[in-house]
């Protein structure tokens, strides 16, 4: 098998449901196999058999809760991927099975697909990256084809740019910025800057190699001093975080009168954790913070580059029906932290693809609220008999003001959040931080208050570390699931022990409550001393 299609795989293609369980996509590009069934229907179902339908094409209809809705593209079968919303708030959003853009208007609920008449017959392509372009374009990614098009609303129309491409490529994350347009190319290694307003059929482009040899090239973000970060890893090798300094490459381009130098003088490279696998996401705050998703674990992770530490922050436990645990093999059920966003309001927002959940975390007072999405497909988790069980594969989303919006690739719906609506109770810590020494435990307690004029039923702790030498329990006497009622806050005593092999460092734990709609935590800041 090519490095590309390989790499695709590990990326998109695999569900890590334990250390030793995986669900495996097919090849997108794969030919249906001809002894499977395929009943012709007219429709992007066409290119799945019968017996896949289902698990690719949707398992119910768009459903709602308090604070998510839920809606079904009218073309069956799309799968939509990544989505972006323009200035007036309208939703673009690309179709894996079909080749074509569409949009949701918000205001009238409706969709409009556009026709792609050069896309071929049949064909399937990730379309990962999606901007909107103030000149009102779409531009967006296509890895099977190796391209960046670009789609004009105003009339229409659609044109493919060949991505600079050397052996294997895939075009995927990408940005405007300014006169460019940045992409991170995931197999290729590389990041690149094309010239959007060269109209030609081949790109104006540069290209950044990247500097561990034979890794992948992760998802990027661009500071206030227009640094692009971004990661370069091994799988299940960890990797480095790159900063690059392309206002000082182009002067340097600039005032020695060749078109390209060496790179190295431009480029700072640190070292990423060693649990930190499958750094995907990235993003970065107002404080200058890089923040990066752990794609094999539920922890997301940052770094200040002023003190040069990192900080592992983790998400609650997957809810049980997520998973299933039909066969009771999965004993570690993981969140898997996708993509990484900031909003205008400081916060961060985030997938968690094997949750099912959007989650927003904001890191001015240290707490994040996850948002159940309520479409489950059982075809993607270990779910037996069990109803309502499984996951909508949520694989992008889109900030617009207080609303999330996002893809659902195997239930053909689009969603949103609205995070303006206000939470049914709230979560207070005694105090922020506390300190231990290796081998000391301490009693710490936190408040669930309901914010609410009713009772809350079925309310379950989250008690959450995620180091091995870091443990955080609650007291035996109080219930994992209770009733809050709503004028009677209830105080939580948990004991934080710290092992005799505990590592001296700044860690996270999550403490909170889990409703059916939605988790509301705030992280604790445990110290180790030496």
């Amino acid at each position: 098998m090519k490095k590309k299609g390989l790499l695709v795989a590990i990326f998109f293609g695999t569900i890590l449901l334990t250390s030793t369980v995986m669900i495996s996509l097919p090849n997108l590009m794969e030919p249906v196999d001809p002894d499977n069934q395929t009943t012709k229907t007219g429709t992007p179902a066409d290119n799945f058999p019968d017996a896949q339908r289902a698990q690719f094409c949707g398992s119910s209809n768009a459903k709602s809760t308090t604070y998510v809705k839920e809606y079904s593209i009218p073309t069956v079968c799309t799968n939509p991927l990544a989505i972006v919303n323009d200035y007036e708030g309208n939703v673009w959003f690309t179709q894996t099975n079909t080749g074509k853009i569409a949009k949701f208007d918000p205001k009238t609920e409706t969709f409009t697909e556009f026709d792609n008449p050069s896309w071929p017959p049949n064909g399937r392509s990730m379309m990962w990256g999606i901007d909107y372009s103030p000149d009102g374009s779409i531009w967006y990614t296509d890895e099977t084809f190796d391209s960046i098009w670009k789609f004009t609303p105003q009339d229409g129309k659609y044109l493919r740019l060949q991505y600079p491409s050397d052996g294997d490529s895939l075009p995927q994350k990408l940005e405007i910025d300014g006169s460019q347009i940045v992409v991170n190319d995931f197999t290729g290694n590389k990041i690149t800057f094309l010239d959007p307003t060269h109209t030609g059929e081949e790109l104006i482009f540069l290209s950044l190699p990247s500097p561990v040899d034979d890794s992948v090239t992760g998802d990027f973000a661009i500071d206030q001093d227009n640094n692009v970060w971004y990661t370069n890893w091994l799988f299940q090798e960890s990797g480095v975080l790159v900063k690059f300094d392309q206002e000082g490459y182009r002067s340097s381009v600039a005032s020695s009168g060749e078109e390209f130098l060496p790179l190295p003088d431009h480029i700072d490279v640190i070292g990423l954790p060693e649990n930190m696998s499958t750094p995907n996401g990235a993003a970065i705050t107002q404080d200058g913070r890089i923040w990066i998703a752990d794609t094999s674990s539920s922890n997301f992770y940052s770094y200040d580059p002023q003190s040069q530490e990192f900080i592992q922050y983790l998400t609650s436990v997957p809810d049980l029906p997520t998973y299933g645990n039909a066969t009771g093999i999965i004993k570690d059920p993981i969140s898997r932290p996708y993509w990484i966003e900031t909003n205008d309001f400081g916060q961060l927002i985030f997938n968690e693809q094997t949750a099912n959940r959007i989650g927003v975390m904001d890191p001015s007072t240290e707490s994040l609220v996850e948002y159940f999405v309520p479409s489950m497909n059982p075809n993607w988790g270990d779910c037996g008999d069990m109803e309502n069980c499984g996951l909508a594969q949520i694989f992008d989303i889109s900030v617009y003001g207080e609303q999330v919006w996002f893809t659902e690739w195997v239930e053909n719906n689009i969603g949103v959040v609205d995070t303006s609506i206000e939470l049914p109770l709230d979560v207070e810590l005694d105090e922020n931080m506390v300190s231990l020494i290796a081998g000391q435990s301490t009693e710490f307690t936190f408040v669930i208050s309901p914010q609410s004029s009713q009772d809350l039923p079925n309310v379950s702790l989250i008690v959450s570390d995620s180091q091995e030498f870091l443990s955080v329990d609650s007291n035996p006497s109080i219930p994992q699931t209770f009733q809050l009622d709503f004028d009677a806050p209830r105080p939580v005593v948990v004991n934080i022990s710290a092992s005799e092999a505990a590592v001296p460092g700044t860690y996270k734990v999550l403490l909170g409550a889990n409703l059916e709609e939605v988790s509301i935590s705030k992280f604790l800041t445990v110290v180790i001393e030496s």
